[in-house]
């Protein structure tokens, strides 16, 4: 069995869970918070693409839903496949976003904590947003 070490980086939002997931679900959402995933976001059928460092990636979104689940998943140039689990749970009358964060095989730490801050610096902007 292959377990990856994972960070878990959260965010709370004082906005009602409901509004924050009717926000935070739509693709085109994406833009206007997640740097990582928003450059040059446009639709292709079921999937959307990306513009990435190291070309074009290709993003699932996990379909709308009453739990929310906002997981997606990046496939990466080399047709490697990233599972990015992300969640709003409700707290109180605010929000907790929670995002997975998998260190993959070969990911050195200066890499893993750049990722890391690049994840904060997305949910940061995204409770900024949410909170005008």
């Amino acid at each position: 069995m292959t377990l990856f070490e994972t960070r878990s980086i959260t965010v709370s939002i004082a906005r009602p869970a409901a509004e924050v997931y009717a926000f935070a679900h739509r693709p085109e959402s994406f833009p206007k918070w997640a740097d990582g995933l928003g450059a040059g976001l446009t639709r292709d059928g079921d999937r959307w693409i990306a513009q990435g460092p190291d070309g074009d990636v290709h993003v699932r979104f996990s379909p709308e839903n009453a739990y929310g689940v906002l997981d997606h998943w990046v496939t990466l140039p080399d047709r490697t496949e990233l599972s990015i689990p992300l969640r709003v749970v409700a707290n109180g009358d605010g929000a907790e976003v929670t995002l997975t964060l998998f260190r993959v095989p070969g990911m050195d730490d200066a890499t893993f904590q750049r990722d890391q801050g690049m994840v904060a610096r997305d949910l940061a902007a995204l409770k900024a947003l949410l909170e005008r």
